[in-house]
């Protein structure tokens, strides 16, 4: 059974109020669970304290058992000092899809003449 830590939507239409449980990875996001550890409001303004609640023992013991969190439950375990969230870096993203085509068609054909100058180089050098 694969346990993850993750969000399970409550409140209203347009007023969201976030669940943080464990769950079987199989379980409905709003579905079935086995322990609410805390619960997160992302209508708060970030500074408030009752925007976030995490009960950090529980989460320990969960993650001690083999409980995977999700990538948003990871943010927060992060900034809680609790594990650590690799840096994600895409500057690729940014550019629009047919520049980012055309750069690598471009470096295709770079490292097609970079091959060509070396199998020349190469062709050359015994000759000489």
């Amino acid at each position: 059974m694969s346990l993850k830590i993750r969000l399970a939507r409550a409140g209203t239409k347009k007023r969201p109020v976030y669940h943080i449980v464990i769950a079987d990875s199989r379980a409905p996001r709003d579905g079935r669970f086995i322990e609410r550890l805390g619960y997160f409001n992302p209508l708060l303004p970030k500074d408030k304290t009752e925007r976030l609640k995490l009960d950090l023992d529980k989460v320990k013991a969960w993650l001690a058992k083999g409980a995977l969190p999700t990538d948003r439950v990871l943010r927060f375990l992060d900034q809680a000092g609790v594990m650590t969230r690799d840096k994600r870096n895409n500057p690729t993203r940014a550019i629009p899809r047919k520049q980012r085509k055309a750069m690598a068609e471009e470096a295709e054909k770079a490292a097609a003449a970079a091959k060509a100058a070396a199998a020349a180089a190469k062709a050359a050098a015994p000759a000489a």
